[in-house]
């Protein structure tokens, strides 16, 4: 196939650039191979949805990748290092969230290993994505309300590549980079990892959060106090000086605070480069923003500074800054400082003093008071502090407030290190945020689709076990078990095909009709003739909406099969009427599992017939049984999450599997048969259940 046309494209350190930069076709799987390519070169491909999980998505499949082409032995895979698989890493990383945050497209990911001798080995990395409209970096002014949410970016791609470039086609960008296995002259300098096996490999969480001692401010001392500068000034035989001020200022020359080249600088070139990779996983994975506010503090003290504050804004007040902490002003979530002491009143003081708005046309660091007081400074003791506004999605969610001690303050690496982090930190609050309004919405429809509480029934006990598969959102299950008077009590055990709104919705319209038919004194099999032509009414009336709406916006006709979901689903129901010595209970099954009957000797049996889905076939009869429940007999009621347990091959009721453990529970009663079904369903596979659950155990006493 010959090569495709590009519109547009641009490289750094072009000179060096391979030849697959601009020839390669959209099809990844035939484009040629660059030049000294071994013609079977390893490769690993991958489409990521766009989201704040591709990232680290992309970061596992190159660490696997590069494990087993060494594993495997493929040409040119004895040149794979571990410097190069961390440079690999980082790269993707790096590309992964710039396609992420500036395309929001789906992103496809590809690294294969080129060349098969130490001179022309090389990884190969190329991230697409389709909205070419947008560079990686643009140079253009951004918006307050518009923070950009990238890392280090190109800059970092370019230090640790011999090459990389940009190509633009049609409908499609892939930005692509060569790492050599022998290692660039940029990425030597930057020496990114070496001499650290806790930052090279994994989160390094004791290393970054952890400080190097240094003469004992950090080595639990005070970070401001004497205590510190008199070791210094002892280790240095500087005894004659007392202005502690001036000897702060010349301890932080001395140690090169403020300068790239000193202290700060080491350790940027040491970890730095890492820590955004590492941090962004960690950030990720909270799903509550106090976490992550306490995450952040100490992500950033004392690497990167001496205390820090997270103020949260809340979104339904529009900003609200003006009236402070607790009069609709942010809320301070979070306060860190290297020594606890002064943890309380530093609180104390920032929360009389909230950050003010930012200049609207400045989106980097703002100067913020420096609270001396209540750091324990003598007079004209100074120090800087710096407030970045935390925003995501063009939504403002709050500051994020730093100090350092010293008249040299933060260098320009600093302020710029924080800033990609802070980024993070505002991406990890809106994700958390966004989380916990879905986890209320599903909590708040959960609790309306499910009774408040189960019947107690006169003579028979019960027992119930419910867990949904996904705990954040509608269950597809459902159960409910209630009073419908003259002395009988219903119960039902159903399954909505789907999960999500859809099925909720099913749930929303099944449990009330249930209710209003049984109480109306429909008997078990009429109540499933009338629910069943209800759902399909149902389905004929949103369809119809559907394409109303679809012809009023002159859209062309839906094909079948994408229009609104047929809303059918598996019901298990039945009716209970205690009488001297017993239980009558009446059930039928639409395309539910079966319900078992244990006997009070041990012997199990089926007590209903198999019958279609309600909601699928039009004007359906169905049937009901009826027997008696004695006394020690027990009736099991399960949804197919139960019966369909897998594990690898094979399901949990596979040859009566069910049946088999519901005879072990002989003699016992229904809480203990509950739990004991429900253990023995857990332990058939080695994974969590992957489907809803719920079963009912109704027994007669």
């Amino acid at each position: 196939m010959g090569a495709i046309p590009t519109q547009r494209e641009t490289a750094s350190r072009a000179s060096e650039a391979p030849a697959h930069a601009g020839e390669t076709p959209v099809p990844a799987q035939e484009g040629p191979v660059a030049e000294g390519a071994a013609q079977e070169c390893a490769r690993a491909r991958a489409t990521l949805g766009g989201s704040s999980v591709a990232p680290g998505a992309a970061r596992a499949l190159v660490r696997a990748a590069l494990a087993e082409w060494t594993g495997l032995g493929l040409p040119g895979a004895e040149h794979l290092t571990d410097r190069l698989a961390d440079d690999a890493t980082l790269v993707v990383s790096e590309l992964v969230t710039n396609a992420v945050v500036h395309a929001g497209t789906d992103v496809e990911m590809e690294c294969r290993l080129e060349g098969d001798d130490q001179a022309t080995a090389a990884l190969v990395v190329e991230v697409s994505d389709h909205h070419p409209s947008r560079a990686p970096r643009g140079g253009e002014p951004e918006t307050p309300h518009d923070t950009p949410e990238y890392g280090r970016g190109l800059r970092l791609v370019g230090a640790l590549c011999e090459a990389w470039g940009i190509t633009y086609r049609t409908g499609r960008k892939t930005v692509w980079a060569r790492l050599p296995a022998a290692g660039c002259a940029a990425g030597e300098q930057i020496e990114a990892y070496a001499g650290e096996q806790a930052l090279a490999r994994g989160l390094r969480v004791a290393e970054i959060l952890a400080p190097e001692p240094r003469y004992g401010w950090e080595a639990g001392h005070d970070p401001r106090g004497h205590h510190a500068l008199r070791d210094f000034r002892d280790h240095h035989g500087l005894r004659d000086w007392r202005d502690w001020s001036d000897l702060r200022d010349w301890r932080d020359r001395h140690e090169g605070r403020d300068g790239p080249d000193g202290r700060d600088g080491a350790w940027l070139g040491r970890g730095a480069l890492s820590f955004l990779a590492e941090a962004s996983d960690l950030l990720a994975g909270q799903l509550d923003e106090d976490l992550v506010a306490a995450l952040a503090g100490q992500l950033i003290v004392p690497r990167l500074a001496d205390w820090c504050a997270v103020w949260l804004e809340d979104e339904a007040t529009g900003g609200g800054w003006g009236g402070g902490a607790g009069a609709g002003g942010p809320r301070l979530a979070r306060v860190w400082h290297a020594s606890e002491n002064h943890i309380e009143d530093l609180r104390l003081a920032l929360e009389k003093d909230p950050p003010p708005p930012s200049d609207p046309l400045r989106t980097g660091p703002v100067d913020y008071p420096w609270p001396g007081r209540a750091l324990g400074d003598a007079p004209g003791e100074r120090g800087q502090a710096l407030a970045y506004r935390l925003v995501a999605g063009g939504r403002p969610l709050g500051t994020l407030v730093l100090g350092r001690s010293g008249a040299a303050g933060f260098p320009d690496e600093i302020t710029g290190l924080v800033e990609d982090l802070s980024r993070r930190v505002a991406l990890a609050i809106g994700a958390a945020r966004q989380y916990a309004r879905q986890a209320t919405i599903s909590a708040v429809l959960q609790r309306g689709l499910l009774p408040g509480a189960v019947a107690e029934i006169p003579g028979v006990r019960s027992a119930l076990v419910y867990e949904p598969y996904d705990k954040g959102g509608p269950s597809g299950d459902f159960y409910d078990l209630f009073p419908a008077g003259d002395g009988r009590w219903c119960f039902a055990v159903g399954d909505v095909q789907g999960k999500g709104p859809e099925a909720a919705v099913v749930i929303g319209l099944a449990r009330p009709w249930l209710r209003l038919l049984a109480r109306e004194g429909y008997r078990v099999a009429d109540v499933l003739d009338r629910l069943n032509q209800l759902l399909l009414d149902d389905a004929t009336e949103a369809a119809d909406a559907a394409a109303r709406a679809l012809v009023a916006a002159g859209a062309r006709p839906t094909p079948p099969g994408d229009g609104p979901q047929t809303r059918f689903l598996s019901l298990l129901y039945g009716e209970l009427v205690p009488f001297d010595g017993g239980v009558r209970c009446t059930v039928a099954s639409a395309g539910h599992p079966l319900p078992l009957l244990l006997g009070a000797g041990g012997e199990v049996h089926t007590c209903a017939q198999p019958q279609t889905l309600l909601g699928v076939v039009e004007d359906a009869t169905y049937s009901s049984e009826t027997f008696e429940l004695r006394s020690g007999d027990t009736l099991l009621c399960v949804t197919d999450g139960v019966t369909e347990r897998r594990s690898g091959s094979r399901q949990f009721d596979d040859g009566d599997g069910l049946a088999a453990a519901l005879a072990g529970c002989a003699g016992l009663d229904a809480e203990l048969i509950a739990e004991r079904i429900n253990r023995l369903v857990h332990e058939f596979g080695a994974r969590p259940p992957a489907d809803d659950l719920a079963l009912l155990v109704l027994q007669a006493e």
